[in-house]
């Protein structure tokens, strides 16, 4: 299951937006402006979003059962998919086709100066909710890079949240700017083109979380690290001669899923065996406690490459 930081990232973004939509909507039905009518429904969304969020994070956390031996912990992945999706066709599409509304009928903008005031508020409450996901997903990433900690971060609901906000801060912007020049300029249909840029930057934010949550679904590895701990602890051993496989998966945020596949010494008792295993889960458990399950598959390393062999032959016919 994911991390109780996981909730309080959510929670903080759904109580955020909530206000945040409410107020956006009375502006854009009061001014008559596109730009705060389509990031009104870019906050709906992601209040949504969020809501849709918390029902994964508490379903991921139900113990495993016979139907799901591994648990649920991809509940909270498949939601993740789900919210991407939905930004992108209620978010962005919204967004971009109330701009080529406007831009087809354009409308002066009344009493921009209260959307102004909108605008700014939203900045304030959509930053405090950003800065709190920023500081859980820095805890995250480490001494990673960004680019590196947003392709291999396994907690979908902090990513989605960050990307979210993120996208959210360039469309309040892009909103401002849009209505500012609409305004000076007195062009009615800029007010239209902030909507449809606004609509483009959801469109590629859900596109970035749709790529790496299907990963997850699908069933994505565990970091480098945790494979080459693993190969460690097993070359480790002297009973061992030779580590056939690592496998792992993240069936959680939290929770991995090891194969390890071994070739024993020839004439290593069973008991030895026995005693080998249970030592080398212990400490891989210990070393990534984040590792829940281990599974260990005795094979002989001739064996294991024939198998291999075997397999590759199958699909290649």
């Amino acid at each position: 299951m994911a991390s109780a930081s996981s909730m309080k990232v959510v929670i903080a973004a759904l109580i955020g937006n909530g206000l945040i939509a409410i107020t956006k909507f009375s502006a854009a039905f009061y001014t008559g402006s596109s730009a705060m009518f389509s990031e009104a429904v870019h906050s709906v969304v992601d209040t949504g979003n969020q809501a849709l969020l918390i029902f994964g994070l508490k379903r991921s956390g139900r113990p495993a059962d016979e139907q799901h031996p591994f648990g649920y912990g991809k509940e909270v992945f498949f939601w993740a998919f789900v919210v991407a999706i939905l930004l992108f066709a209620i978010g962005a599409g919204v967004s971009i086709y109330e701009g080529v509304h406007r831009l087809h009928a354009p409308e002066p903008v009344s009493s921009p100066i209260i959307n102004y005031i909108v605008l700014g508020l939203a900045m304030i409450f959509e930053g405090g909710a950003w800065w709190v996901a920023y500081k859980e997903f820095n805890r995250i990433r480490g001494t990673r890079s960004w680019f590196r900690a947003v392709v291999e971060v396994k907690d979908p609901s902090i990513l989605t949240v960050l990307m979210e906000d993120s996208a959210a801060m360039l469309g309040l912007m892009v909103a401002f700017v849009g209505i500012f020049l609409s305004d000076t300029l007195d062009m009615p249909m800029l007010d239209g083109v902030a909507s449809i840029v606004i609509g483009c930057i959801l469109a590629g934010a859900a596109a970035l979380l749709a790529y790496e949550t299907k990963a997850l679904l699908i069933g994505e590895a565990a970091s480098p690290e945790v494979v080459s701990a693993v190969r460690t602890i097993a070359a480790a051993e002297k009973s061992i001669s030779h580590t056939n496989e690592v496998l792992t998966m993240h069936v959680g945020p939290e929770d991995i899923l090891v194969n390890l596949s071994v070739d024993f010494r020839d004439g290593v008792p069973s008991e030895a065996i026995e005693a080998t295993i249970s030592r080398m889960e212990r400490q891989i458990k210990t070393a990534h406690p984040r590792v829940t399950r281990v599974f260990v598959e005795v094979q002989s390393w001739s064996a294991h490459r024939a198998d291999k062999e075997a397999d590759a032959a199958e699909h290649e016919t």
